[in-house]
């Protein structure tokens, strides 16, 4: 058995309980939430007003939410919750009994989600199968989704973060995998995305100050490649190879950038792109780059 998974669980009797009640059939994978983070207070406080969303929401059908794994598995609540906020009308009963009607149900009730937010299957952070099974990791996952496009302005904790653990039953034995996962919006992020709102609106509102952002930015480059003999006279071609942008860094850090590492004189857009990525690896590095760019 994996050590990692031992080290999980600070008793073996919380091991077996554990083991108990996530059952992992052969060749099947699960990614739960680690005991160790159950009692995370600001997890408690994501879950009880997500519950009183939903009670509040549908007080005058008069369902009444306790438990987010045991109140939502079968779809009855998320088929009112849907309607209710967003005037849908699904073809499905509103009681599933069984096992088949139920997972039939959720069937249509996620589809209908994905189609509402227009998500990919790949964005997708829940399936018929978690939610059916009452995995909580999941279900956070859904109803901060549908809360965030149907109540904008709800006020959910940010930075809710739990640690989890991947366990793959395999031939071998369990095998395992921690990481920390975000279910509310990491504001780190968020900030950092508003500073390129910001210019997002600079380009879209107020073309005419573009030209005047260009020369700034024009003044600080050349103030720094100059003494390595460079001049650059327009940011969006002479930046496209990575050549410029390497060589600020460097001068900016401190680097010492081997030429045999980069392309001085890129050849081919293969070339150019490994001169740009190495640029942002190395602004990664260096915590100077806290959200993702497309090398391309």
């Amino acid at each position: 058995m994996d050590p990692d998974f031992l080290n999980v669980f600070t008793q073996p009797a919380a091991l077996n309980q554990f083991l108990a009640e996530n059952v992992i059939a052969q060749g099947e994978k699960k990614k739960l939430i680690k005991p160790t983070s159950s009692n995370n207070p600001k997890l408690e406080e994501l879950k009880l007003l997500l519950i009183d969303w939903i009670n509040t929401t549908l007080k005058e059908e008069h369902i009444v939410v306790k438990s987010l794994e045991e109140d939502l598995y079968d779809g009855l609540v998320l088929h009112h919750l849907l309607e209710n906020l967003g005037s849908l009308k699904l073809d499905v009963d509103k009681i599933a009994l069984t096992e088949k009607k139920q997972r039939q149900k959720l069937s249509v009730i996620l589809e209908a989600v994905a189609k509402c937010l227009q998500l990919e299957e790949s964005q997708l952070k829940w399936s018929v199968e978690s939610i059916l099974a009452k995995d909580l990791l999941s279900t956070l996952h859904l109803l901060v989704a549908i809360a965030k496009h149907f109540e904008p302005n709800l006020a959910m904790p940010p930075n809710v973060q739990v640690e989890t653990i991947t366990i793959e039953n395999t031939s071998r034995g369990l095998k395992t995998a921690n990481a920390v996962e975000y279910i509310t919006e990491n504001k780190e992020n968020l900030e950092a995305q508003s500073k390129g709102d910001a210019f997002d609106e600079l380009f879209s509102r107020a073309p005419d100050k573009l030209d005047a952002v260009k020369k700034v930015f024009l003044q600080f480059v050349n103030q720094h490649v100059e003494k390595l003999g460079l001049n650059v006279k327009d940011i969006g071609s002479q930046f496209s190879d990575g050549v410029i942008l390497l060589l600020l860094i460097g001068q900016l850090e401190g680097y010492f950038l081997n030429l045999r590492d980069f392309f001085l004189t890129p050849a081919s857009t293969t070339e150019m792109l490994h001169n740009v990525n190495l640029a942002l690896d190395l602004l990664a590095d260096g915590g100077l780059l806290s959200f993702s760019v497309n090398s391309e």
